[in-house]
């Protein structure tokens, strides 16, 4: 079986998810900021009416905290009811993997803090794609909101 991702970089690293959990890709656009939520939420847009949460995945992932500018772009994702934003540098491409050439992430060394969101790792190319797993990124922001 095929899958389509979309894929895109952030801190420099190629990252996919799969094209059916993308609703959409957003320019950049400033977030307000809430109180008492984790240092990753960036905060909310307007989405056309309705109030989105932005998730500024590099601080997600355990990495610095981006400081956005008009080349950052903000993919919206839907996971059954669910809708969320994420920060990412820069949208690259669609590209089609096959199921069977995912090669499953490397053991994690306990303090790693991006393997538990992959579903595993694509060679595209000439560079590696880390294919993320939607559920397990929106799961966790869930678990933290409501701590």
């Amino acid at each position: 079986m095929l899958r389509e991702l979309i894929t895109f970089e952030v801190e420099g690293q190629v990252f996919g998810l799969d094209i059916m959990s993308i609703r959409e890709i957003r320019a950049w656009s400033p977030t307000t900021r809430l109180p008492r939520v984790p240092h990753y939420v960036a905060g909310v847009v307007n989405l056309r009416g309705t109030v989105l949460p932005v998730v500024d995945l590099a601080a997600r992932l355990g990495w610095r905290p981006t400081e956005p500018t008009p080349r950052h772009a903000i993919i919206v994702t839907q996971l059954g009811a669910q809708v969320g934003g994420w920060i990412v540098d820069s949208v690259s491409d669609i590209v089609t993997v096959p199921d069977n050439t995912l090669q499953p992430p490397p053991p994690s060394a306990g303090h790693d803090t991006v393997v538990p969101f992959l579903d595993g790792l694509a060679a595209i190319d000439d560079h590696m794609v880390m294919v993320l797993n939607l559920a397990a990124l929106a799961d966790s922001v869930q678990a933290a909101e409501a701590a």
